[in-house]
């Protein structure tokens, strides 16, 4: 059986970024996009991140393009837009796509193991993906669903 530590993604900096190195942590997955009306859950998502970082926990951004082209810029754009705006110190991927025959790989898996109310389509930005520690159990939440509203769940199951 597949686990999330099994993929590498490509890192908003270019490099490698291997999942296979995170092996025993708790990943919050989320797809991302700067010109998102949810996009003050950047602030929401580092808060969490400074919370629990030291508890084994990470969050990681997927920018992505695929929704009312709300995140039009180039990796460096957005790496700066959310460094600036919301203080953003948690790693962000290269832009991806989550649907459609080109679905980054992490994101096919995260469906899968999580298929939403509209089955495996993710179907707006910022769907969160909280991925335990076994890199196996994956639960899904709405993007209107506060990063906050996760504190209860990350203190339970770290």
């Amino acid at each position: 059986m597949q686990a999330i530590y099994d993929f590498k993604a490509v890192a908003n900096n270019q490099r490698e970024f291997d999942f296979s190195t995170l092996q025993g942590k708790t990943l919050l997955i989320v797809n991302t996009a700067s010109k998102c009306g949810f996009s003050p859950q950047y602030d929401d998502l580092e808060k969490l991140y400074q919370q629990f970082k030291d508890s084994n926990f990470l969050v990681i951004g997927f920018p992505c393009d695929q929704f009312a082209h709300q995140e039009p810029g180039s990796d460096a754009d957005i790496a700066e837009y959310c460094r600036v705006n919301h203080g953003v110190t948690f790693p962000l991927m290269s832009k991806i796509e989550v649907n459609g025959k080109n679905t980054h790989p992490v994101f096919a898996f995260l469906k899968q193991q999580a298929p939403g109310k509209l089955g495996s389509t993710i179907k707006w930005n910022f769907t969160k993906f909280l991925v335990e520690k076994d890199g196996v159990t994956v639960h899904r939440y709405a993007p209107t669903e506060s990063p906050l509203s996760l504190i209860p769940t990350l203190k339970e199951i770290l």
